[in-house]
């Protein structure tokens, strides 16, 4: 037996074209005592999934019956379920009608309830609603008035239900709704009842009013678009096929026509001469792996014979009479009979139903649990609903956020913090403050026509600076000797011949200062950057939710206003060592003199080479060079100058003019190697106390005080500023009330397989 798929194959094979079975001794699927009482169980347990809003999420096997208006459903849904439905002129059906047939020992019983999927304004409830709509009915003829009144209680959803089961007859006049998607409920049993479950829709309405025809469509499509929904296409044999619309909409679902069973009404009104056309869809070959509708055909009571009052069982005696004795029906092989009469399409829909379910229900467990993690899930991204205590919710989302922005200053051993993302930065001013040292040169200055002298770099530094770091890179801010010199000579007031004012020296000290207010201001203005970035990150993760009530914004703006004062202070406190540099002053005395001291010889060795070849000529190794000074060292020994090496001829070099500017030069430049590090460090760590650190210095009493959390009104601030907007207080009640739908499912899927 092959059960259908979601690829489209058979509900079931079992009864082809080829078959030589007879239908009457066939299995019947829910009716063959065998496996009755299982099959019964699980059909239960599909009613009761349904009946607990379980379709809304899952695609749970149903039988609906799709037709036309005046198709002869009602008549066909009568004939199944033995009950007479309400009869009025034009559309008699304006709701789903959902029917549950079940065999019982019991008495006949009829149990009418509504289920309201929707509210008064169109709305779907997130958990549907059931209404029950009276006592139950154990007489047949009492059913059709109790149908009409559920209907028209539907219908006219703001007045509660209760007043449609009133005597009054101006109750069932009443319509709110031309159509609605809630539904009335049949739960019928009895001895003489099939085990079988369907939906009745509202028949489609070609032509007429344009919305309604759209709403009845919409709320077909609804059901038809399921893959475990089977489709029993009502079709009207006194209307041409192709002009049913019910037609085209279950091809546009079901192209292949392999969830579909059809059957045909009203046999008896085929113009004469058409009658080869249905019978052909009758004897489609049956196939159902080549595609194509299985078709059944019934016949109804007209209205005359439901004006006389015929009865069940007359009914289908007639039914019976009019396929065995009117040609062309009744020359059909025995095989295409068993397609003719209400009882065998209740027995073929009984066992396709039956099929559909057993392999159903195993897969709606495993589409249960993946529901509910997805639930779950979405559950878990919403915000907390606000808190019953707001006050002390207010303090504790305050507290948690001022412990993450105290983390976040006071850095983490993680490649995307703070602290190393400022460490760049800082390494940058470090090198942009360095880059400021002098260029002095102890040479004179060159033509235009000559090329500048780059003097070789001082190899003292190379263990403590690396290369780049002391090349100059441009010649055109160099100072040479004779600047220094003019500078001192012209700042001469009432000194001693040969000395100069120490205005000289700070005015070279001042001017180096000017230009560490650039790379100041920038390391400042990257590191307000950076933290308001990553403050604003630490806002969002505390306080995204809370947007509807301007929490977020309120804290926005409090928290901006705190790192503004800190800003303030930082830059405050830039611009007093900024003002302090202006001051040459160090009690780092030692380190000065001896940086002096190495300039002074760095200076002087590239002034003497430059005004001489004489250097170069007692550091050459050439044969003659040497030979020479041997004669000088042993000449100055004949006049008794005796134990003197070469290093001291250059003693003998007539005295430097530019000296007081060497010794400027070098004092100048020891001052930067000191200063220049002791700005370099109290720069970022000043910006680290004022303003990162700074921040953690009264942020919670500012979030306190600016939220006005304490003192009177509190309460009712601290409620607004946590208020959440309707559509998450809608979305959180849905996926609730999802879950609870989905575990109400999983429940009844582990009884049925209990």
């Amino acid at each position: 037996m092959t059960i259908l798929s979601d690829s489209g194959a058979d509900y079931d094979d079992s009864i082809t074209s080829d078959s030589v079975i007879d239908p009457d001794d066939a299995p019947v699927g829910l009716s063959d005592p065998q496996v009755a009482s299982q099959k019964r169980e699980m059909l239960d347990a599909v009613n009761r999934l349904r009946a607990g809003g379980a379709h809304l999420d899952l695609d749970i096997p149903v039988i609906v019956v799709l037709g036309s208006q005046s198709a002869g459903k009602s008549s066909l849904i009568e004939a199944i379920s033995g009950i007479t439905l309400p009869r009025s002129s034009g559309t008699c059906t304006r709701c789903p009608t959902e029917c549950q047939l079940s065999r019982s020992s019991e008495p006949w019983r009829c149990i009418i309830s509504l289920r309201i999927v929707t509210d008064e304004s169109g709305a779907v409830l997130a958990q549907p609603r059931r209404v029950e709509f009276g006592e139950p009915i154990f007489a047949k003829p009492l059913v059709t008035e109790r149908i009409r009144r559920a209907q028209c209680a539907i219908l006219n959803p703001s007045t509660p239900a209760i007043h449609f089961l009133e005597p009054s007859p101006v109750a069932v006049e009443e319509r709110q709704l031309s159509f609605s998607s809630n539904s009335v409920c049949l739960e019928i049993s009895g001895k003489d009842v099939d085990d079988l479950s369907f939906v009745d829709l509202p028949g489609l309405i070609p032509g007429g009013d344009p919305h309604d025809s759209a709403l009845v469509q919409q709320l077909a499509e609804v059901y038809i678009c399921k893959e475990s929904c089977i489709i029993l296409l009502t079709i009207a044999c006194e209307t041409d096929f192709e002009n049913q619309s019910s037609h085209r909409l279950a091809a546009r679902f079901d192209p292949h026509g392999s969830r579909t069973i059809g059957v045909l009404t009203k046999p008896d009104r085929i113009p004469p001469g058409e009658e080869d056309s249905w019978i052909r869809m009758i004897q489609g070959d049956g196939d159902r792996k080549e595609g194509g509708i299985e078709f059944f055909s019934v016949k109804n009571p007209d209205s005359q014979d439901i004006k006389n009052g015929i009865t069940y069982e007359q009914a289908r005696e007639k039914e019976a009479q009019f396929f065995s004795t009117k040609a062309p029906w009744s020359g059909l092989e025995w095989l295409y009979q068993r397609r003719l009469g209400t009882e065998k399409l209740t027995r073929r829909l009984a066992q396709v139903l039956s099929n559909l379910i057993s392999k159903r229900l195993p897969e709606l467990e495993a589409e249960v649990d993946k529901l509910l993690e997805q639930a779950s899930h979405g559950l878990s991204r919403l915000p907390n609903p606000p808190s019953s205590e707001p006050v002390g919710e207010m303090l504790r989302l305050i507290g948690a956020f001022v412990r993450s922005v105290e983390n976040l200053i006071d850095g983490a051993p993680d490649e995307d913090g703070l602290l190393q993302a400022l460490r760049g930065p800082r390494v940058d001013f470090r090198k942009a403050i360095r880059q400021t040292a002098p260029d002095f040169r102890p040479l004179e200055r060159p033509s235009k026509s000559e090329s500048p002298t780059i003097p070789s770099p001082p190899s003292f530094l190379s263990d403590e600076e690396e290369d780049w770091e002391y090349r100059p890179s441009d010649s055109t801010v160099a100072i040479y000797v004779e600047d220094v010199m003019a500078r001192a000579n012209s700042a001469v007031t009432r000194e001693l011949p040969n000395n100069f004012p120490f205005i000289v020296k700070k005015h070279y000290i001042g001017a180096v200062v000017k230009r560490w207010d650039s790379p100041s201001k920038q390391l400042f203005d990257c590191t307000k950057k950076e933290l308001n970035k990553r403050i604003k990150a630490v806002i969002e993760d505390h306080f995204s939710n809370f947007t509807y009530g301007h929490l977020k914004q309120r804290v926005i703006h409090i928290v901006q206003g705190h790192i503004q004062k800190c800003a303030d202070a930082a830059e405050q406190h830039i611009n007093s060592l900024l003002e302090e540099e202006q001051e040459p002053f160090t009690m780092n005395e030692h380190y000065f003199m001896e940086y002096r001291s190495k300039f002074l010889g760095h200076y002087k060795g590239i002034r003497q080479k430059a005004r001489s070849s004489f250097i170069d000529n007692l550091e050459s190794s050439d044969l003659f060079m040497k030979c020479a000074v041997s004669k000088v060292i042993a000449g100055l020994a004949e006049l008794d100058l005796r134990s003197i090496d070469p290093s001291f001829l250059p003693r003998l070099l007539p005295p430097d003019p530019t000296e007081p500017a060497i010794e400027i030069m070098a004092e100048v430049r020891a001052y930067f190697q000191v200063a220049y590090k002791r700005f370099a460090d109290n720069v970022p760590m000043g910006v680290d106390r004022t303003l990162l650190r700074g921040i953690k210095i009264g942020l919670e009493a500012a979030l306190f005080n600016g939220l006005a959390v304490g003192g009177a009104g509190g309460y009712e601030r601290c409620r607004s500023l946590l208020s959440e907007p309707e559509d998450i207080i809608e979305r959180r009640s849905e996926l609730q009330k999802r879950r609870e739908r989905l575990m109400k499912a999983k429940e009844e899927l582990l009884q049925a397989f209990g």
